[in-house]
């Protein structure tokens, strides 16, 4: 048995270990907007992830998408920053309308890998706020796979801004492309577990 035989099968046994510990049927509560050009969400940008969120009934975020080719670091895996991108932006999502006029921005962010990611599987990303003040929040997430199992976790503390802080010349939703845009794919309700 050679060395990637051997790395093979470590992350094989391994991976048979973490699966999310309450499977679920969730319902859809809306579809959050996507915009044009966002790296996650946007719809017309050519290397982006087109990741679709859904608020669900127990007040958690899931995003879907499939990685492509674009989105590899080792043939066949998704790149680990890519993982990191579609956790943060999940986890901050999470906040997008709680509060009105408030957008949540990272101020940290703990990634741990524990699976590696395939491409061309659909997976879903589960975003949810673990604790909150009146400035900032603390969110947990992780990558779920097609067999159920957590590939990666994450955890990051949020900073609640409005958008005249962040973009301080101010934000054209229209120019950007934020609105939501339904697809017959769109499910009524998403199932988080085996």
């Amino acid at each position: 048995m050679d060395t990637r035989d051997r790395f093979r099968r470590s992350l094989n046994h391994r991976n048979t270990i973490r699966k999310r510990e309450v499977p679920m049927r969730h319902k859809v509560i809306q579809k959050q907007p996507s915009s044009k050009m966002c790296l996650v969400c946007g719809l017309e940008n050519r290397i982006g992830l087109k990741a679709s969120f859904y608020e669900l009934s127990n007040n958690e975020l899931v995003a879907i998408f499939t990685p492509a080719e674009e989105h590899q670091s080792y043939p066949g895996l998704m790149h680990g920053g890519i993982a990191s991108s579609i956790l943060d932006e999940t986890i901050g999502r999470v906040f997008i309308g709680r509060q009105e006029e408030a957008w949540a921005v990272t101020m940290e962010l703990t990634v741990r890998y524990l699976r590696p990611v395939p491409l061309g599987q659909q997976l879903k990303v589960v975003g949810r706020i673990a604790e909150e003040d009146d400035r900032f929040f603390k969110g947990t997430g992780e990558i779920i796979l097609p067999d159920g199992g957590i590939a990666v976790t994450g955890a990051g503390k949020y900073r609640k801004l409005s958008l005249d802080k962040i973009a301080r010349d101010g934000v054209d939703f229209e120019a950007l492309g934020w609105r939501v845009v339904t697809s017959t794919d769109d499910p009524e309700y998403i199932d988080l577990g085996e």
